[in-house]
């Protein structure tokens, strides 16, 4: 495989690794709170839910290039309408809506982009292996 092929495999893997770990940052605001130690626990649990779900879209997508495309692209939409609605029914001005929605969407757009470009590149591998031309 070429250093092209090596780093077109890799990239959307750390970079997902990366933007997971982003996220997680966010949840640290509960180990300020002056709750239990169960009812930390419960929020870091509850803040945490969105990189649980992004880590098992990662295993996933980990073997499966175009799931990690669908999934993320996926997860990036859903976030859109979820901060959509948050700011319709809290009556918040539109431009929170963009600046919340580029923060996570766009990491999660390009990740989706990448897997996708990396499975395209092995499947154009693979035709070529099979002796096939690629138009």
């Amino acid at each position: 495989m070429k250093t092209s092929g090596i780093i077109l495999h890799w990239l959307p893997r750390l970079l997902a690794i990366l933007f997971i770990c982003f996220l997680a940052l966010f949840s640290l605001d509960v180990l300020e709170s002056e709750g239990s130690a169960m009812e930390i626990a419960g929020g870091l649990l509850m803040h945490n839910i969105p990189s649980i779900i992004l880590l098992v879209l990662l295993i996933i997508a980990w073997k499966r290039e175009y799931a990690g495309a669908i999934c993320f692209f996926c997860a990036g939409v859903v976030y859109i309408i979820i901060n959509t609605v948050g700011v319709i029914i809290s009556h918040s001005p539109w431009h929170l809506l963009i600046t919340r929605s580029l923060i996570v969407t766009v990491p999660s757009f390009a990740i989706g982009a990448l897997f996708l470009l990396s499975w395209k590149a092995k499947e154009g591998m693979k035709d070529i292996s099979k002796g096939e031309k690629l138009d």
